[in-house]
């Protein structure tokens, strides 16, 4: 069920491997777009391509994908979820899930929240970042590692749940034929 699930979903939102492989904007890549791994849809393959697709969603930059790209070839995940799955942090989610990684930065490092007026000005960004932007990154990583990581052991166990409930209607067919 979870790989049919999957398939179908990848069948209809992503373009076929081979336009992708063959693409001219992306012969820089050579032979490794080939890898097997970065298409299939394997137990390894897909829960590496979770945690890697999670942990660059909270990644605050505009190259998110291009990231989530670079580490599911690196590691050899599925490619296209990689990708996907950085969309997470969307333009209209991002605003409270990058405030939420602020708070948690706080929390973990153990600081009061700056309450200063903030002024939409150059001077007025330039200072409020200061003192924003520690307790921002540090809430993505700590964010970025637990999502991947809980992306990872959730598709690893969820692939299993299924494989044993797949595995026990087998086995009461074929008792019921007996």
């Amino acid at each position: 069920m979870a790989k049919e699930l999957i398939q179908k979903i990848l069948n209809r939102f992503v373009p076929d491997p081979e336009f992708i492989k063959h693409h001219k904007s992306l012969q820089f890549l050579g032979d490794k777009l080939h890898d097997p791994n970065l298409w299939h849809l394997t137990r390894r393959s897909i829960s590496v391509a979770f945690a890697v697709g999670l942990f660059c969603a909270w990644i605050p930059t505009p190259t998110q994908m291009a990231f989530a790209a670079m580490a599911a070839i690196y590691f050899r995940a599925n490619l296209p979820i990689s990708v996907v799955l950085v969309w997470i942090t969307n333009p209209v989610t991002m605003p409270p899930l990058f405030y939420f990684a602020y708070r948690v930065g706080l929390s973990f490092m153990n600081i009061e929240s700056a309450n200063a007026a903030f002024q939409f000005t150059v001077e007025g960004i330039w200072s409020g970042l200061g003192d924003v932007w520690q307790p921002f990154l540090v809430g993505c990583l700590i964010l970025g590692i637990t999502c991947s990581t809980a992306g990872y052991y959730g598709i690893r166990y969820f692939w299993a749940y299924d494989i044993k409930k797949k595995w026990a209607a087998r086995q009461l067919k074929r008792a019921a034929k007996v």
